[in-house]
């Protein structure tokens, strides 16, 4: 067994100890039947869950000039799952993806696991959506990019001001999309 194996392993346990003392912080027993396992299991979901901290957004950028075009490019409504990094609850929504090629183009799976890279990481909403167009913006070097994410925030949801149907929405725009044309063809589009 590798050193980094080993490592890996005591962080593990360490964290499966920490995931027990809150169980019993919150006024349960972690011994009970229902339990016992649940830190293996918290451990494994987290490992999903931020799973975009050991992917790279720019591995994802192979670029074709085959098929480039000079017109809007779309990407509709892409579901997303993300932890808000204030309270480790979830929020979740989609994110629209638009942009106008400069001589290259890239997949468009790409562009929904762009979103997961950036989701799958302790987020807020606003920096998430920047990144997705910053990155696309620095890799594909496209005229222009507009990324528009609408979500559902559990923090808001389920504590603190209790609002069961707010949706918050937030727009990153590089480029042509600041001229109020392209941007309303967007929007146009994604309706």
């Amino acid at each position: 067994m590798s050193l980094n194996n080993i490592i890996a392993d005591m962080k593990k346990e360490r964290m499966q100890t920490q995931i027990k003392l809150l169980i019993d912080y919150i006024g349960d027993d972690p011994e009970r039947e229902g339990l016992k396992d649940t830190p293996r299991r918290v451990i494994e979901s987290y490992s999903e869950l931020f799973s975009g901290y050991e992917q790279r957004p720019e591995k994802l950028f192979i670029t074709f000039k085959d098929g480039t075009c000079d017109e809007m490019i779309v990407l509709k409504e892409v579901d997303f799952f993300s932890m808000c990094e204030h309270h480790m609850l979830p929020f979740f929504g989609t994110v629209s993806i638009g942009y106008i090629p400069n001589g290259r183009i890239i997949g468009v799976s790409k562009l929904a696991r762009l979103v997961e890279v950036y989701a799958r990481r302790l987020q807020v909403q606003e920096r998430m959506t920047s990144q997705i167009a910053d990155t696309i913006v620095e890799h594909l070097k496209p005229l222009g990019v507009i990324v528009i994410c609408s979500a559902q925030h559990l923090c808001m949801i389920a504590r603190g001001v209790k609002k069961q149907n707010a949706i918050m929405t937030t727009s990153a725009i590089r480029g042509a999309f600041k001229d109020i044309d392209a941007r309303q063809e967007f929007l146009n589009l994604i309706k």
